[in-house]
């Protein structure tokens, strides 16, 4: 076997995700956390700031299903939708507990992105800008990932995305208008955010 070859290996069976600490890494404001990933979901490239919060060194992180940082707190039903959008060929914004190699977990806004092969127009990979979750943000979400939580571990992710469909009815939104009104930055924080995001695209 090649080196590469048990890179690759290493990459993708012997990462093991830690039992949750309930420790809170506060993430810092002015700094995005930013991934590329290839069209099936695994890394393709990790900034500085994302293996410092998240514990993992590069090699660990190249090649690995983004799902190694997925907090078991998270719904399935939050990713479903966010996959669906991403594959239906829509950005979205979403709101994130992700949890890091040593089991600590951060809460990040998260805006993803499709990148478009300039000539033919088909979708090559997807970046993502994370940062931090205002608390209002997080005290929010975490309300309403708790009830998609007991739905699921009661009746499965069928049931816990038609119970968030009628609270989104309810609120007379859809999820792209809920996040937005909630979640994405306003002001001068939207112009900062959006001049960042230009730097690593």
């Amino acid at each position: 076997m090649s080196a590469t070859s048990a890179i690759k290996v290493k990459n993708q069976y012997d990462i093991k995700k830690p039992l949750p600490t309930g420790v809170e890494i506060k993430v810092d404001s002015k700094k995005l956390i930013v991934s590329k990933t290839d069209m099936k979901g695994k890394i393709i490239y990790a900034n500085d700031y994302f293996t410092e919060v998240s514990g993992y060194k590069h090699s660990e992180l190249i090649h690995a299903p983004h799902s190694i940082l997925r907090h078991p707190s998270m719904p399935k039903a939050i990713f479903h939708l966010m996959w669906k959008n991403l594959q239906s060929g829509r950005n979205i914004m979403a709101v994130v507990k992700n949890m890091t190699k040593y089991g600590n977990h951060y809460w990040v806004t998260t805006d993803f992105d499709i990148k478009r092969n300039s000539i033919t127009d088909k979708p090559e990979y997807y970046i993502a800008f994370r940062q931090a979750a205002p608390r209002h943000v997080v005290n929010e979400m975490e309300k309403i990932y708790s009830k998609l939580l007991e739905i699921e571990y009661e009746h499965g992710m069928e049931a816990s995305i038609l119970y968030f469909e009628a609270f989104l009815e309810e609120k007379g939104m859809n999820y792209d208008q809920f996040i937005e009104e909630l979640a994405k930055p306003k002001g001068l924080k939207a112009i900062l955010f959006e001049k960042m995001k230009n730097f690593f695209s």
